[in-house]
């Protein structure tokens, strides 16, 4: 099966207009800094030619990524979000057994980052809360071990 990369509508023009911006204006400086290192002559010992041409691979590999990407990307349409229940796109605040709060966005895994509380939805904490509903509680299976949160509120972007 091909890989797929869920990511949201919002997530896919900015990934789109990042191709654009690296395939037009960054291509065109780093050519520039490659024609400019070529002048100054042997290129055997020219460290701005090589920093020239590492920028160069470098941007190759990301124009490759993010093409790859939106060559496999599935737009999330999120299932739940007529039903009310936790689904891709959402943020959703859940509470631990101590009664502590805390809010996460259920992303796809192109768009997670843990550090800005966007979790993929399919970590464990993503696979748990995935379809559940305001006042539902369920339990996660973590690595670091089994744990129960209770769903207190679901918003929806848009």
């Amino acid at each position: 099966m091909a890989k797929e990369f869920k990511i949201t509508s919002l997530r896919l023009a900015d990934l789109e207009k990042e191709l654009n911006y690296l395939k037009t204006t960054r291509e065109r400086e780093i050519a520039a800094m490659i024609a400019e290192a070529r002048s100054y002559g042997d290129l055997s010992e020219n460290s701005e030619y090589d920093a020239a041409k590492n920028e160069q691979a470098k941007l190759y590999g990301r124009i490759a990524e993010i093409e790859d990407v939106l060559s496999h990307a599935v737009i999330i349409e999120d299932e739940n979000e007529a039903s009310g229940l936790v689904g891709l796109g959402c943020t959703v605040t859940v509470e631990n057994e101590k009664g502590e709060k805390i809010s996460y966005k259920i992303t796809g895994s192109q768009e997670a980052n843990p550090m800005e509380y966007k979790l993929s939805d399919d970590s464990p904490f993503g696979r748990a809360v995935v379809g559940k509903a305001i006042g539902d509680t369920f339990n996660v299976n973590a690595p670091s071990g089994s744990y129960t949160m209770k769903v207190v509120d679901i918003v929806r972007e848009g």
